[in-house]
């Protein structure tokens, strides 16, 4: 009996481990300076910042704002990085950084492609394996002067403060279901998506692009839910987010993560 009880013993001791790790207690604390560059496009309104690679749309009407940067290929992670939050702040540059040396947050929702015709020093900024942010102009002007162009940064992941819940924007026909996951707090950033209809179970959602996320599963008429993972191994989940008589082409709200 007593390798009996112990073998019991081992496996509900591993039951709560595996309880433990699904649950993820606390919240999202960010991550260590880094160093990086900086540089702007898209207008003094950042009108030229809309849409994007990660799939946003209008950032003015889903909330970003201007608070936003494309990435480089060493952060953007093919994506993945869509939605992650950062703090960033000017080098050690008095000629050309602001007084004080402020902070400003900026959210992911672009990337900043490489161009291999220029070096990597001398205008080839986005090249790999350089970290650099390609900021919407009026945070850059937050930060540096103008004439400045690019400028020594620091930076670190923080969480992300999101005003309401999670959104699904939900796209596609009905045999393709395209949900478009938005206004993310805490990591920001997310690694899985899981939909549940009214008469289903879980289903695992494949990344499209950015962060856009697809079902081939016939769900009209059902009430969805959607469980959604951050790259902090986080989840959160949101029942019944969207009405049976959902529609496409419709946004709607979930619960967002603590922070």
């Amino acid at each position: 009996m007593a390798p009996a009880r112990f073998l019991f013993c081992i496996a509900a001791f591993l039951s709560l481990l595996a309880t433990a790790a699904a649950r993820i207690p606390g919240v999202y604390t960010g991550g260590l300076w880094q160093t990086a560059h900086a540089t702007f496009y898209g207008g003094s309104d950042a009108s030229g910042t809309m849409g994007g690679a990660c799939g946003y749309g209008n950032l003015y009407s889903q909330g970003y704002g201007v608070n936003t940067a494309a990435l480089s290929t060493a952060l953007f992670n093919d994506g993945l990085s869509c939605g992650a939050c950062f703090e960033i702040k000017c080098g050690n540059d008095p000629k050309w950084c602001n007084p004080g040396n402020p902070s400003i947050f900026v959210t992911a929702t672009n990337f900043c492609p490489p161009n291999f015709a220029l070096p990597n020093d001398n205008g080839g900024w986005c090249n790999p394996p350089r970290a650099h942010f390609d900021l919407a102009m009026p945070m850059f002007l937050k930060i540096a002067e103008y004439r400045a162009g690019i400028v020594p940064v620091t930076f670190r992941r923080v969480p992300c403060r999101k005003q309401g819940g999670i959104r699904f924007t939900i796209n596609g026909f009905r045999y393709f279901n395209l949900v478009l996951v938005t206004n993310v707090a805490g990591a920001g950033d997310i690694v899985k998506v899981s939909i549940k209809g009214t008469n289903t179970q879980w289903m695992r959602m494949s990344r499209n692009w950015g962060q856009n996320w697809q079902s081939n599963a016939i769900l009209v008429g059902q009430a969805l839910s959607f469980r959604v993972t951050g790259s902090d191994r986080r989840t959160t989940t949101s029942w019944n987010a969207a009405p049976s008589n959902w529609q496409f082409g419709q946004t709607y709200t979930g619960r967002n993560f603590r922070v």
